[in-house]
């Protein structure tokens, strides 16, 4: 027996003090669900399985080899196309031609620049800084000490007077006016609208929505308990029926086609291969070796036998000489001693 897994384990118990809702609505919810839950498990799992199959017999191998085609017949053949037609002529252009015109271009723009950036200034900037600088501006400071005189004593003047005098009373009054209306708009909005909708919210809306949250939270609750647990009872039902079929399958096809293989084609080949496989075998060697041999006599017969090879003449081996005709010292043979 497999050990309790995860999938296996039955669910937590709940916390205690639970009410007759919980208790009511937990059985049909769980048996709704089961029978729901439990088509879908076994269909999940046959797909699943399906699938693992087609993807390591059919779809890894293809996508292996349609990956090594398209390196191979695209990618490769575009990128040196693409280095040899493209990027090295581009290359050589940018580096022999485009770069020296540029430079080129470059060090011309930047004399002219030069010599028409000093006329521009030696035309229109200097004699108008000239200008400014010892016409108009002491005429401006002129101008401004006037004007920021009469501003003062026309405008400044007679305007802080007007808000001090005039305004600012009229504005006290105006808040102290604004201020009494709004305390009493205030005033009626609360007692009217604020106390009344308070008191709706804490004695009605309040209990209400919690008594509505505590329903839809314990139904919640239940349905998500129960599809968890019709889940893991789905993968049990799922594994127990896939273990019966195994089990159906192995005594129905495997045991009977073992059995066949072991007791009738095993010993059937084995007779086949002792009894006729070899025989011929050792006929057929014994057939070619008598043909061999009759060839041979029927060439000897009519043309012959064969000449031997002649042997090439023995050398005699190399003697060293006797002792008479060696080289001594004392002989008159030798360079030394001879007359």
């Amino acid at each position: 027996m497999e050990p309790m897994g995860k999938d296996r384990r039955v669910p937590e118990r709940y916390e205690p003090g639970e009410g007759c809702l919980t208790t009511a609505v937990r059985l049909p919810v769980r048996i709704v669900v089961l029978v729901l839950v439990v088509p879908v498990r076994l269909v999940w799992d046959a797909v699943a399985a399906l699938g693992r199959a087609v993807h390591r017999t059919a779809l890894r191998p293809l996508g292996r080899g349609l990956a090594w085609l398209w390196h191979t017949l695209v990618v490769i053949p575009v990128a040196w196309t693409w280095r040899t037609l493209v990027v090295a002529p581009l290359g050589w252009l940018w580096r022999s031609v485009l770069t020296p015109v540029g430079r080129g271009i470059a060090w011309l723009g930047r004399g002219l620049g030069v010599g028409l950036v000093w006329l521009g200034k030696a035309l229109f900037v200097w004699p108008w800084v000239a200008l400014w600088r010892y016409v108009l501006a002491p005429v401006g400071r002129g101008i401004a000490v006037v004007v920021a005189w009469l501003v003062r004593y026309l405008v400044v003047v007679p305007a802080r007077w007007l808000y001090a005098s005039v305004l600012t009373p009229v504005g006290h009054g105006i808040v102290w006016l604004v201020r009494g209306i709004g305390t009493v708009l205030a005033t009626l909005v609360r007692w009217i609208l604020v106390v009344p909708l308070v008191a709706l919210w804490r004695y009605v809306l309040r209990p209400a929505g919690r008594a509505l949250a505590a329903v839809v939270t314990v139904v919640v609750r239940e349905v998500g308990a129960a599809f968890g647990h019709c889940w893991r009872v789905a993968g049990i039902i799922s594994r127990a029926i896939g273990r019966i079929l195994g089990t159906v399958l192995r005594w129905v096809v495997v045991k009977p086609v073992r059995w066949v293989y072991r007791t009738v084609l095993t010993p059937l080949g084995h007779g086949i291969r002792n009894g006729i496989w070899r025989p011929a075998r050792q006929a057929l060697r014994t057939a070619r070796e008598t043909v061999r041999q009759t060839r041979q006599e029927l060439r000897r017969a009519l043309f012959g036998a064969p000449r031997e090879p002649q042997r090439a003449a023995a050398v005699p081996p190399r003697r060293e000489p006797g002792a008479p005709g060696t080289r001594t010292l004392g002989s008159s043979t030798t360079a030394l001693t001879k007359d």
